[in-house]
């Protein structure tokens, strides 16, 4: 039986943080996907069919809450799982992300073994 890895995209528009959280997921075996700003980002998500979404917060031209939004709108998208991760901890953005559709709303900088149970956890929904 072959067993095909699920497809996670990450729309992050900090290079570096985008390639060490590519990396922490592709060592769990997963494929891995990523755009760097808003508009690239909602085209991949639907066009690419991935598993599931790590959405930044604050991007180039759409924002990740227009994202979100956007995402539970359309009926291809509507079920996807998000997780959003974002500098932005305060208790206000953690509820809009939530409020827009986000199924889970981290803050970095990102708990590695968190990240990984979050994932695991959506994915396995």
């Amino acid at each position: 039986m072959i067993i095909i890895p699920k497809k996670i995209l990450i729309i992050e528009d900090d290079p570096s943080f985008s390639r060490a959280i590519t990396h922490i997921i592709q060592k769990e075996g997963y494929d891995v996907i990523s755009a760097s700003n808003g508009m690239a980002g909602l085209r991949m998500a639907k066009g690419e069919n991935p598993d599931l979404l790590i959405l930044d917060v604050m991007l180039p031209g759409l924002d990740g809450f227009e994202i979100c939004s956007r995402l539970r709108q359309d009926t291809l998208t509507a079920n996807l799982p998000i997780i959003m991760l974002s500098a932005k901890g305060q208790e206000v953005d953690k509820t809009t992300g939530l409020k827009v559709g986000a199924s889970e709303y981290l803050t970095k900088p990102i708990d590695r073994a968190l990240l990984l149970e979050k994932i695991t956890s959506l994915l396995n929904k």
